[in-house]
């Protein structure tokens, strides 16, 4: 989740440099770019979607597993609860307690926010984005503009243009052509 923050960081960055740069008398060039369109194209990107798909449904149903277990002990427990010597309560409560952290602990290690989920999904997406921003900036340095704004994220651009979209041109650079 981190990159795709540092994505919103350098529009953030960029919308700065543009309202800074407005107050300069000479022309700015602009363009605009659409990442959703541009990364549904990038055939890298949706197999890593995929594989973060597969290893996440895994993750969870191992700790669906544990999560069940710890409801089969607590039922256990309150059909034999009238049965049971306070020791054995004491006992069957910590059990079932013990389960439900392992769960929640294997839960965390997995999805927590420094899990494995998110160290995969660092270590599939970064080059990938790496790659697009790469492109973006090379061909933003070619043609001279000073500024290019991610039209699909919540920056409130109410219309741009087709004219100054370049994400056709981002998938020829990295070599996905449309």
């Amino acid at each position: 989740m981190k990159k795709l923050n540092v994505w919103g960081v350098k529009i953030a960055c960029l919308l700065c440099l543009f309202a800074f740069s407005t107050f300069h008398a000479h022309a700015q060039k602009f363009a605009l770019v659409d990442m959703e369109y541009i990364l549904k194209n990038v055939p890298a990107y949706e197999r890593a979607n995929e594989q973060l798909n597969q290893v996440s449904k895994k993750w969870q149903a191992e700790v669906d597993v544990l999560n069940q277990q710890a409801a089969t002990l607590y039922k256990n427990y309150q059909n034999e609860v009238v049965f049971l010597s306070q020791e054995q309560k004491k006992s069957r409560q910590e059990a079932i307690m013990n389960k439900e952290k392992e769960a929640s602990d294997l839960k965390k290690k997995y999805f927590g926010p420094e899990g494995e989920l998110y160290k995969k999904r660092e270590a599939l997406m970064s080059p990938i984005q790496e790659e697009i921003y790469n492109a973006v900036k090379e061909i933003s340095e070619n043609r001279g503009y000073s500024l290019i704004i991610d039209r699909a994220s919540n920056s409130g651009i109410i219309y741009g243009s087709p004219k100054v979209d370049i994400s056709n041109e981002v998938l020829e650079k990295l070599g996905y052509s449309k």
